[in-house]
């Protein structure tokens, strides 16, 4: 079977602009190469991203439970909740260790989409 190289998760944004700032000023991704009407691809180490423009589309924070999009493990979960928060990102919960044996805190993006990010204990 063939290998996967590279997998992007896909999100319907309202504004573009606005999302791909939170990304980069507040999550510390940066912009790929890849360029596309409507669509910004970001990454940030083995993360990518691809954010569309959707200026319809119903609003992830009106979708309650169903706006979780992405689990990141990163290497040190104390650090990077302390640096997102400081550049401005809306947080869920803080970094509390879970009985699964991970320590995670979750935030949200502008658009109402949840990310958890995690670390192994």
């Amino acid at each position: 079977m063939p290998t996967i190289l590279r997998a992007r998760s896909v999100l319907a944004v309202r504004d573009l602009a606005r999302s791909a700032r939170f990304y980069i000023e507040v999550l510390g991704f940066v912009e790929d190469p890849i360029q596309a009407p409507g669509w910004r691809f970001l990454s940030k180490d083995a993360c990518a991203l691809m954010l569309g423009e959707c200026r319809d589309e119903v609003p992830a924070s009106e979708t309650g439970n169903h706006a979780w999009f992405l689990h990141l493990l990163v290497d040190d979960v104390d650090a990077y909740y302390r640096d997102v928060v400081a550049r401005g990102a809306a947080t869920i919960d803080a970094p509390a260790d879970r009985a699964y044996g991970l320590r995670e805190f979750v935030l949200q993006t502008p658009d109402g989409h949840r990310m958890v990010v995690g670390q192994a204990l």
